[in-house]
């Protein structure tokens, strides 16, 4: 299985769409499953139902962060580095989708939805192509580790 269909599979099966990259990706990182998808809990619809920065794109920064990212309170070129890395992509990512935006994705005009998610049935998968967009954050994310070998 792929990482895209494995994080469209976590999706399915009730993960949020910030759980559903980074549980994708577990393998990859020095963090046990639980705590990262506690981690990435709060980000999905867009942070919290907030219809934000879609919880996909969170999810890969999240990973990237872990896999890439550094741990002091940097400055400089080791701190430019990783947001030029976080800002490609999301270049990657809006060059498939027009935006990173929750919303803007969705064709919603609420900015603060309700925070009761939405009950997971066929209805609800019909409705919403978030399962395409987090197979594409997936195979965006997949494709920048294999270009991007870990030190």
């Amino acid at each position: 299985m792929t990482r895209r269909e494995k994080a469209m599979a976590n999706f399915m099966n009730g993960y949020n769409c910030s759980q559903a990259i980074t549980l994708a990706f577990a393998d990859l990182v020095p963090m046990d499953e639980s705590t990262l998808l506690k981690l990435a809990s709060s980000f999905g619809g867009g942070m919290g139902r907030l219809r934000e920065v879609c919880g996909s794109v969170s999810g890969m920064f999240m990973i990237a962060g872990l896999l890439y990212g550094y741990d002091g309170p940097e400055t400089g070129e080791k701190k430019t580095a990783h947001y030029a890395r976080i800002q490609e992509l999301a270049k990657r990512f809006e060059e498939k989708h027009g935006t990173i935006v929750c919303r803007e994705m969705l064709g919603l005009s609420v900015r603060h939805d309700d925070p009761t998610p939405e009950a997971r049935t066929k209805e609800y998968y019909k409705k919403r192509p978030c399962a395409e967009i987090i197979g594409d954050a997936a195979e965006i994310l997949e494709h920048y580790i294999a270009e991007n070998p870990l030190d």
